[in-house]
């Protein structure tokens, strides 16, 4: 059976960010993940946590300046100071927090800069990020996303975010696969789970996320199957965390009939 957690920065939008805590854990969650903590102080989120019983499973580190249109900036040149002090600032949280997995965003391609630039950006500061991860005991994470959501996006395939993994060859960098945007972006889903969870690959997969496609919504409808989906991952030996980063249709409580129909005795 996977086991799934709750992103708190998608579901719950009807709760302040405080309560979010409350609300999944009264819905039979174990373990949240959430996009940035920033905001708040490392030692009352772990107070939420603490309090409600939870697991933090996953953050993102510092994706530069949101607001301006930044999307991380692993991959872009002349930004690696900033980068590093993202990664330390992200580190820092993850241990208060207890947290194992930070995913570093790698940022959109600006004009004028030529992919093979931002590629060894990106492999360079991942490279020096990983080294710094092992040290704090954190896995780092990189994640392809659709185009469509997010233009101009610098890492949209699975074999890219793999090249890159096997490229740098740190057990503490991993790829997140968010089953939405593989299948926008790609499609073939269910082969792709095979390929890069299968026993004889390189266990480069160190987090599953999902929603429905193309809505975004409960994993309940739409181009995939999800009840084969969570079937071929169970017997593909998966025994990781699997992210619920999905807009619920209506109340976010209410949008879990899917999860009971999985967990019948909740």
């Amino acid at each position: 059976m996977p086991r799934f957690a709750a992103n708190l920065s998608m579901m719950y939008g009807e709760y302040p960010f405080p309560a979010r805590f409350a609300a999944a854990a009264k819905d039979g969650f174990t373990a949240v993940e959430y996009l940035f903590p920033y905001e708040y102080p490392a030692d009352d989120l772990a107070r939420w946590l603490h309090e409600h019983g939870l697991t933090q499973v996953l953050l993102n580190a510092p994706p530069g300046n949101w607001a301006a249109g930044e999307r991380g900036l692993a991959a872009l040149p002349g930004k690696e100071a900033e980068f590093r002090l993202g990664i330390q600032t992200a580190l820092e949280y993850a241990q208060t927090l207890g947290c194992p997995r930070v995913h570093v965003m790698a940022g959109l391609q600006p004009a004028g800069v030529e992919r093979a630039a931002m590629r060894g950006a990106f492999k360079a500061n991942l490279a020096w990020a990983a080294e710094l991860a092992t040290s704090a005991g954190i896995q780092l994470l990189i994640e392809p996303i659709n185009t469509r959501d997010m233009p101009g996006y610098f890492l949209n395939r699975q074999d890219e975010a793999h090249a890159v993994v096997n490229e740098i060859g740190s057990p503490a960098l991993k790829v997140q696969m968010d089953l939405y945007h593989c299948q926008i972006v790609e499609g073939d889903v269910s082969m792709k789970l095979r390929k890069y969870l299968r026993s004889t690959e390189p266990k480069n997969v160190g987090h599953i996320q999902i929603a429905s496609v193309p809505e975004r919504n409960e994993p309940d409808r739409g181009e995939l199957d999800y009840d084969y989906v969570f079937d071929l991952i169970d017997e593909l030996g998966y025994d990781g965390w699997i992210g619920c980063e999905y807009r619920p249709r209506a109340g976010t409580s209410e949008g879990l009939v899917w999860l009971r129909k999985r967990r019948p005795e909740r």
